[in-house]
């Protein structure tokens, strides 16, 4: 097995990675801020990739896409948090994980109704078309680097939103004490309808980013959901830092697994799982409270 066949494949696996990043960051903002379960998070996914179907073949403009469907879906979920999660705060943990799984299965349902149940082909933009020849390291596809380039740059804003503003200071101190935020005078249901909107934003634009590598088709979302919590679990629920590593990680484990042991690459993410509980039963860097 040659040294460029090994080094393609670890890139495919990064670039694979990038997408779980944007999964399960989205995952974890909602579940570190508001403490929901989204169970539609594979569904939101599966929206942004049929949203930029549809927004390509209106406009012919990837970018024009790439622009528009973290809005749009985000704006629905703005109107899922206002109108359905809302009014299930403080009823326990099993109302929105409920209504959010029985939402996946709406979604998914209108999509098959208004596009079919066949797959669509989503084909890459043609400026990213092509690839780049590194001597020494291998063939690389521009369109994967653009994907991880994205992530890497969205990480960084929402790093930058997060710890050097006062709106990512609201947010954190919300999502450890969001009575005594609203005591000081903020309006914690605006920043939980925010962050629920930037949460459903992102799982859209990783179904966008990841359409010209898979089909897109209405199941799509089903499989990735399992992918995400994987994630998720694997770098602790609610630690953005943690889904950041362990996207990456998750990826490069299963897209080399694929090359050496095929039949064992859907596996390969649990087996990872299982041994980081086995030494990190909170993930690496969960933290027990909030797990609890």
């Amino acid at each position: 097995m040659s040294f460029d066949l090994i080094m393609a494949q670890l890139f495919a696996g990064v670039a694979l990675g990038a997408v779980f990043v944007l999964l399960s960051t989205g995952l974890s903002v909602i579940f570190g801020m508001l403490g929901v379960v989204n169970f539609a998070h594979g569904a939101f996914f599966m929206v942004g990739a049929y949203a930029g179907v549809f927004i390509l073949a209106l406009t012919g403009n990837f970018w024009i896409a790439l622009a528009a469907v973290p809005l749009l879906v985000g704006a629905m979920g703005l109107a899922v948090e206002r109108f359905l999660v809302r009014p299930l705060y403080g009823r326990g943990s099993d109302y929105p994980l409920l209504l959010t799984f029985g939402l996946g299965y709406v979604l998914v349902e209108v999509v098959r109704i208004l596009f079919g149940s066949d797959g669509m082909p989503f084909e890459t933009p043609e400026l990213l078309t092509g690839g780049i020849d590194i001597e020494g390291l291998g063939y690389f596809q521009t369109y994967r680097l653009f994907v991880i380039g994205m992530t890497g740059l969205l990480m960084l804003c929402l790093w930058l939103l997060l710890e050097r503003t006062r709106y990512g200071l609201i947010i954190r101190a919300a999502s450890r004490d969001p009575e005594i935020v609203a005591v000081l005078g903020v309006d914690v249901r605006r920043v939980f309808l925010l962050v629920f909107g930037l949460g459903t934003g992102l799982a859209a634009l990783a179904g966008l980013l990841a359409a010209p590598m898979r089909t897109v088709n209405p199941e799509m979302g089903v499989t990735v959901l399992i992918e995400a919590f994987v994630v998720t679990v694997i770098g602790g629920m609610g630690s953005l830092l943690g889904g950041a590593i362990a996207g990456m990680l998750v990826g490069i484990v299963v897209s080399l697994t694929a090359l050496f042991m095929p039949e064992m690459s859907t596996i390969s993410m649990f087996a990872l799982m299982a041994l980081v509980l086995l030494v990190r039963p909170y993930g690496l860097f969960g933290r027990g409270v909030l797990a609890r």
